[in-house]
């Protein structure tokens, strides 16, 4: 069980598996990954300008902001909730599992 102000977070890449437990929550999925050496392209440096950084929420959407503008001006679709920018994604509390597209 997590801290209301803790969170635990997955990245899946390639066939691997990183877990982090004890995640400060209001971080982007981006800053989560740079601050613990888990490599997420990310051609506009995180500005969500680009889709370089788009990751595919496997479990725990429920966990994280509403889709910003910026990630509908890149043409995500609310209505696939599941298909985020990791730099306009922030983990609100309790887990989430994303599997990074590039």
């Amino acid at each position: 069980m997590t801290q209301d102000n803790k969170c635990k977070v997955v990245f899946r890449k390639d066939g691997k598996k990183i877990q982090l437990d004890d995640i400060d929550t209001g971080k982007t999925l981006l800053e989560i990954a740079n601050e613990n050496d888990v490599q997420i392209d990310q051609a506009c440096g995180g500005n969500g300008v680009c889709t370089t950084c788009m990751v595919k929420v496997k479990s725990g959407s429920e966990n994280l902001n509403e889709m910003t503008e910026k990630e509908e001006m890149m043409g995500l679709d609310p209505e696939q909730p599941e298909i985020r920018l990791g730099c306009q994604c922030k983990v609100n509390g309790g887990s989430c599992d994303a599997e990074i597209a590039f």
